[in-house]
């Protein structure tokens, strides 16, 4: 039997992974053969969606991870058992940027007492660390290589990166130490994330796919030329799964992997769009530049050439394609209509005939909806929606109602700013409001951010 402890375990990619690993129902580890799975146990902050709760080999354990790890005693209480440790809770790359002290807490403190209760547990377990393609970064003195390669030094530029590469030589050193086994794995930027927006910088990489499908607007801070390092959500766990079952002699060492990714530049993405959703759709993309975001991808690669990860049987996305179109089968969206029979995010959120509008949400913000109505405010909880916030966010960004609700605001947007091409500019879009006589009314989309919600746990 085998227990598994996922941190981040409420997140995107926390939750996914979950499934994946209860679906199977085993799990080989390090390359011994595969044996029952018997307990998973998902850490984060905020509850696990409904479909985990409800299966009985889950336990949620909520609160910081920080917190819950100390002191060592306590963490070695909460990590009691745990054979199979996913390490996926992180402050994300904006988030870090702008609060130095919160990337230090999330990042870099709660992986010291993670791995010290490791320690404390006495019985090696193995721990798979979600690194990431961050911790490569160009300097005028250490230029970034065309390439990035097994063998290419580590340079972050960011908080975030640096982070992630101090974490992945506290694992390094304590698995030489022989406390633990354990393999750190340098994640690509996701694409397509569900969802809401995160405060990742990279964020607009789903963003740009996400929210047009959803007939929302996004915008791109970046020039389209710009090339990016990609991974599906898919290729992303069967990666972290690869790291958990390949044995020590194939895994190869002490030293971070490198995860494949597919390069393709901003337009292309766009490009792709088009062809899969048609012109309607990716024109929803407005090119904004971003001084501070642009500065920050100018230092990362975009160019991988992983043969150690290659080894272990893990590839690319073929294409942009691909990944647009298993974002709609995961979404279930067709591709002639991406929005369904209801609003994508009115499918998300699960309130049949509302849609929640996020375009003009800034990067680096989590949305709550705030509604009279008590089932869909139910709804919205069990969703795991922070909850609704009351004049100390953003202005309303537009909820739509497609059955009882009609009526216009004054327009609280400025015209859309065109391409850089010249792209034509539209006329203000409107505030939808309630209907008149209706009892329930929708009311405030209200955002802040996350480091503020204290939903930092919520990443992967």
């Amino acid at each position: 039997m085998v227990n598994v402890l996922i941190t981040g375990g409420s997140g995107f990619l926390g939750g996914k992974l979950a499934r994946e690993l209860l679906a199977a129902g085993s799990l080989d580890v390090a390359g011994g053969g595969a044996r029952p799975l018997s307990r998973v146990t998902l850490i984060d902050r905020v509850p696990v969606r409904s479909d985990l709760a409800a299966d009985g080999r889950v336990t949620q354990v909520r609160g910081d991870l920080a917190e819950l790890l100390e002191p060592v005693a306590a963490g070695r209480d909460v990590l009691a058992g745990a054979e199979v440790i996913f390490h996926l809770a992180a402050a994300v790359s904006g988030e870090c940027e702008a609060d130095f002290d919160l990337g230090l807490r999330a990042n870099l403190r709660a992986t010291e007492a993670l791995l010290a209760a490791c320690r404390a547990l006495g019985t090696v377990p193995l721990v798979v660390f979600a690194s990431s393609v961050a911790v490569f970064g160009g300097s005028a003195e250490h230029p970034l290589p065309p390439v990035i390669e097994d063998f290419t030094l580590p340079t972050p530029q960011t908080s975030y990166g640096t982070q992630k590469f101090i974490c992945e030589q506290l694992l390094a050193d304590y698995a030489r130490k022989g406390f633990l086994d354990g393999r750190a794995l340098r994640l690509m930027t996701v694409s397509v994330r569900p969802g809401r927006p995160n405060a990742a910088a990279s964020g607009f990489l789903s963003g740009i796919i996400r929210e047009p499908l959803a007939g929302q607007r996004a915008v791109c801070p970046v020039d389209p030329s710009t090339e990016v390092a990609l991974a599906s959500p898919a290729k992303a766990v069967a990666a972290l799964l690869r790291a958990a079952t390949s044995s020590g002699q194939v895994w190869g060492g002490r030293t971070a992997v490198t995860m494949p990714a597919l390069t393709v530049s901003v337009a292309e993405m766009a490009a792709a769009l088009e062809r899969i959703a048609g012109p309607e759709v990716s024109s929803l993309i407005d090119w904004v530049p971003d001084p501070v975001v642009s500065r920050m991808f100018a230092t990362w690669p975009a160019r991988i050439r992983a043969e150690r990860a290659s080894r272990l049987g893990l590839t690319p996305d073929p294409d942009i394609d691909s990944i647009i179109r298993m974002h709609l089968a995961e979404s279930r969206l067709p591709a002639a209509d991406p929005r369904g029979d209801q609003p994508a995010q009115a499918q998300y959120f699960g309130v049949p005939g509302l849609q929640h509008r996020l375009d003009d949400v800034h990067r680096g913000v989590h949305g709550g909806l705030q509604i009279t109505g008590e089932a869909v405010a139910q709804e919205a909880a069990r969703q795991r929606l922070p909850e609704p916030l009351r004049g100390d966010g953003q202005q309303i960004h537009r909820v739509l109602a497609r059955s009882g609700f009609r009526g216009q605001a004054a327009a609280d947007r400025p015209a859309r700013r065109g391409a850089r091409s010249g792209a034509p500019t539209r006329a203000p879009r409107r505030a939808v409001g309630p209907a008149p006589g209706c009892r329930d009314h929708v009311g405030f989309v209200a955002v802040r951010h996350a480091e503020q919600r204290g939903h930092h746990q919520l990443l992967r």
